[in-house]
């Protein structure tokens, strides 16, 4: 993606971009002796939703494991709850090497982020060879902790599952000329639109602040839907109405 690269830099050497959903280029990289690890996010979240063929990330995992490469998951945006089970790796029934959080692990209360691995991994790091000023802050570990305790009392992914599936029913029902395709897991979907008339992903969002609901354009053609883990059936119908109507408004 451009915008996400134009203008920024110098990049840390030592990474190969291989394609997303691509096991035969991974399996080529991962036969390299010289490949230490393989980072990836379970659902591709900046890039549009982009949900991997089912058994990618549990074949990815294998040819990590069989070639001693580290699976690193990168589940800031996928993780705890949003895709219907606590980790997106979960849904393959995968245990990452090392685990990224952040996003929701704050529950909207104070930034905390986390980087998970076992000791075995952990602890190749000596102390005193890596640091973080505000590293294990209290306040954010404890903030960190109540979250994932509402997390699991309030069965939010359960809930994400049950009203992802009803959301991604009702987003494929609508009868319009500029969806394309509806994708996701849990609460976390998008729909891809073809342009009409000149009408971007903006404007359809734009739109639809309008009429009372916020959405998220990601490229020109791509609509991303994240709505709160606490969000109620009721509260989700009254937005898909408010996206229905929206969509007529560009017929």
């Amino acid at each position: 993606d451009p915008d996400a690269r134009n203008d920024f830099g110098p990049y840390t050497p030592g990474f190969k971009i291989i394609p997303y959903n691509d096991l035969d280029a991974l399996e080529k990289e991962v036969k390299d002796p010289n490949t230490a690890g393989f980072l990836v996010e379970p659902i591709q979240g900046e890039a549009g939703v982009n949900v991997p063929d089912d058994g990618y990330l549990k074949r990815a995992y294998e040819l990590c494991k069989a070639n001693n490469v580290l699976f690193i998951a990168d589940e800031v945006q996928t993780g705890l709850a949003r895709t219907g089970k606590l980790l997106a790796c979960d849904h393959e029934n995968i245990r990452p090497d090392i685990l990224i959080l952040g996003k929701a692990l704050a529950g909207g209360v104070y930034p905390v982020s986390a980087v998970l691995a076992d000791d075995d991994i952990m602890l190749t790091i000596k102390p005193g060879e890596h640091g973080s000023t505000f590293g294990g802050n209290p306040v954010a570990a404890k903030v960190a902790i109540a979250a994932l305790e509402v997390i699991k009392e309030e069965k939010l992914a359960e809930n994400a599952y049950r009203l992802g599936k009803i959301f991604r029913d009702e987003l494929s029902s609508i009868k319009s000329e500029m969806i394309e395709t509806v994708r996701g897991k849990g609460l976390l979907n998008a729909v891809v639109i073809k342009p009409k008339k000149g009408n971007t992903a903006w404007d359809v969002c734009v739109a639809m602040k309008d009429n009372g609901l916020i959405a998220k354009p990601t490229h020109d053609h791509i609509i991303r839907f994240a709505p709160p883990l606490v969000i109620t059936e009721e509260e989700l119908r009254e937005a898909m109405e408010i996206i229905k109507m929206t969509f007529r408004e560009f017929e």
